[in-house]
């Protein structure tokens, strides 16, 4: 018999496995945006520890973003790669510096991107964008 906390585990990856990519690609960018937000809080109160563990999940997100990004799929491909380049800076720069402004600044950048992948998944008469080479929308 399984615990809660196991239950919780073993929905959240049934979740996963049977999620559609467009899908996979708007809870990853759900994830990154609760790290940044964990990671500014634990800057705020000088936990560091909690800070750094919530900025390198951030960072290992956009690795696997900018690794599923097809440039070639889109013409916003390679702008977008940069984005992710820059912002990966950024938060190696907030947890080495211990910088909550250059968080808020990664969350300024991404929560944009957050919403409108949301908006292109959810709208299905929407125009088609490209994430991974998969159609989106």
């Amino acid at each position: 018999m399984l615990n809660p906390a196991q239950k919780i585990a073993q929905l959240n990856r049934e979740a996963i496995l049977s999620a559609s990519p467009a899908k996979l690609l708007t809870m990853l960018y759900d994830r990154l945006m609760v790290d940044l937000h964990r990671a500014k809080s634990a800057q705020d109160s000088a936990n560091w520890g909690a800070a750094a563990e919530n900025l390198l999940h951030a960072q290992a997100i956009i690795a696997e973003l900018s690794s599923s990004l097809d440039d070639s799929a889109w013409s916003g491909g390679a702008g977008l790669r940069s984005l992710y380049v820059f912002v990966t800076q950024l938060l190696i720069d907030a947890n080495i510096q211990r910088n909550i402004q250059l968080t808020a600044q990664a969350i300024e950048l991404l929560k944009p991107l957050q919403e409108a992948w949301h908006e292109a998944v959810a709208s299905p008469g929407g125009p088609a964008v490209q994430h991974a080479g998969v159609n989106v929308g």
